[in-house]
């Protein structure tokens, strides 16, 4: 019925280009999963210098630790100085967190990385919680 196609397609390069970096799927989402998670950590040592709590300095050293692992052993930059600010910046600083995270998750789950998945996960749901708080005035 139909005649198969005899030439080439126009969109196949007449000669690949060696120089050219090429990376695989699983490569790309390695990258593209660990920015999430670095910049997640850097809202999470924001948000530890703002409130410093038990809970942010555990997860920021398992997002430390995964970034690592994303990255073949190679540690993030931490954020060491202080911010200045108050509750004002709280709320904003858990729901950008909480996008981070959820894209974090998007990716995780995409390349079938069950670690980071539970840990964008366990992340999502702690500052979806902590931005539902009513923040203490005073």
């Amino acid at each position: 019925m139909y005649e198969p196609i005899r030439t080439k397609s126009v969109h196949t390069p007449a000669c690949p280009d060696p120089d050219f970096p090429h990376r695989s799927r699983e490569e790309e989402l390695d990258i593209q999963l660990a920015g999430h998670l670095a910049a997640l950590l850097a809202v999470t040592d924001e948000l530890r210098s703002l409130a410093p709590s038990g809970d942010l300095n555990t997860a920021a050293e398992r997002l430390a630790d995964q970034v690592a692992r994303l990255r073949g052993g190679v540690r993030p930059v931490r954020a060491t100085s202080a911010t200045h600010g108050g509750d004002a910046q709280i709320a904003p600083l858990h729901r950008r967190a909480h996008a981070l995270a959820g894209r974090a998750l998007v990716v995780a789950a995409s390349r079938a990385d069950t670690a980071a998945a539970i840990l964008s996960a366990e992340r999502i749901d702690a500052h979806a919680a902590a931005s539902a708080e009513p923040v203490a005035a005073g």
